[in-house]
C-alpha cells in the first residue's frame, strides 16, 4: 500500500454566534477548494468586541488535505 502525502493550509472562520460556527464556516467554505480534508488543528480562538459584547467570534485553524498524485 502506498504512502499519503498531505498538505496543510492556515484558515480563520468568522461567525456571529459562537467559535464552533466560525470553525464550520471556515471547513465548509475550504471543501470548496479543497478535496479530501483530513485534520483541523485550532491554534487560535478570538473575538472582536463592540461596546460591551463579543461582536465577531474567529476560528484559527491548520487544515490537512490528502494529496493526490
Amino acid at each position: 500500500m502506498p504512502e499519503s502525502v498531505y498538505q496543510t493550509v492556515e484558515l480563520i472562520g468568522t461567525s456571529k454566534e459562537s467559535w464552533e460556527e466560525a470553525a464550520k464556516n471556515a471547513i465548509k467554505t475550504a471543501r470548496k477548494n479543497y478535496s479530501d480534508l483530513r485534520v483541523a488543528t485550532i491554534k487560535e480562538l478570538d473575538m472582536t468586541i463592540e461596546g460591551e459584547l463579543p461582536s465577531t467570534f474567529r476560528a484559527r485553524m491548520i487544515v490537512s488535505y490528502k494529496v493526490h498524485i
